[in-house]
């Protein structure tokens, strides 16, 4: 942001949620349908049909935003936790950058911080969870035991185990992670764990859980997209307009001229023909 005057920077957000495997817009303006993913060959992983705000200033802009699309976040009450978080949420923020005045082709950075909030895992012994809420906390664990099975090829791959597959589409969450676990990218997790002694084997399983994602190894390099603006084709685009205009002035000079009385009688001017043709 504080390079604005040497360059063009464009700064957009998105927020969602994955809910019972389906992901939601939680910037929407109205309650929103659930949106699909699709497989883009320049961005990668991308919802369709998310929203996308732009034109971003500061950082408080993106926390105000952070805070609009937490209150739409699915929340629901447990025997363990009051405000229990029934989905995983993903905030985006993409910034693109290039030089003023590039000319013809631009080289333009790009760059993406993603910052994901996952459920917890949930045993219903501990919840008393039952019915929707049981179905909730089942594909919360599920699509967590998804996430662990990734980052535990992705670590055999990291050790020498090429033949290990990385099993990507077992989720949505693991879907949209794709980039941010074996992509171009750095990668930071932040285990939360409890000094309580009852949550002893919860807080094991969480330790071993981070352990194994900080054996992932990604390699970093520059994001750059180049932007080529044919001139040729831009050419011909003016002379096409430029011929609708001297049309389109032609057939005024035309209409303006005033009407002959030899055009009066013709039978394209005959208002009764006219009428019965219609």
């Amino acid at each position: 942001l504080k390079r604005r005057n040497e360059k063009h920077v464009q700064i957009k957000c998105s927020f969602l949620e994955v809910y019972n495997e389906n992901i939601r817009d939680l910037l929407a303006s109205s309650s929103s349908d659930y949106l699909d993913l699709r497989e883009d060959p320049v961005k990668g992983m991308s919802v369709a049909g998310i929203s996308e705000v732009g034109g971003l200033e500061s950082a408080q802009e993106i926390m105000e935003l952070l805070q609009r699309g937490n209150r739409n976040r699915t929340t629901e009450p447990t025997s363990a936790n009051e405000t229990s978080s029934r989905s995983h949420a993903v905030l985006q923020v993409v910034v693109e950058q290039r030089e003023k005045g590039s000319g013809l082709v631009a080289e333009v950075l790009v760059g993406k911080l993603s910052m994901i909030d996952l459920a917890g895992s949930e045993r219903a012994s501990q919840t008393n969870n039952k019915g929707l809420r049981m179905i909730e906390g089942a594909n919360i664990n599920r699509s967590l035991l998804a996430l662990g099975n990734c980052i535990t090829a992705l670590a055999d791959q990291a050790g020498g185990k090429q033949s290990s597959f990385v099993p990507y589409r077992d989720s949505k969450l693991t879907r949209l992670l794709k980039d941010s676990l074996g992509g171009n990218c750095r990668t930071v997790m932040i285990a939360n764990i409890s000094p309580c002694h009852l949550n002893y084997e919860d807080t094991h399983n969480t330790l071993k859980y981070a352990n194994r994602a900080k054996k992932i190894k990604t390699k970093v390099t520059r994001n750059v997209l180049n932007v080529s603006f044919h001139i040729s084709k831009y050419t011909q685009i003016i002379n096409e307009l430029r011929a609708m205009v001297t049309d389109l002035r032609q057939k005024l000079a035309t209409k303006a001229h005033a009407v002959t009385p030899e055009e009066l009688m013709s039978p394209t001017n005959d208002p009764e023909r006219e009428a019965s043709e219609r």
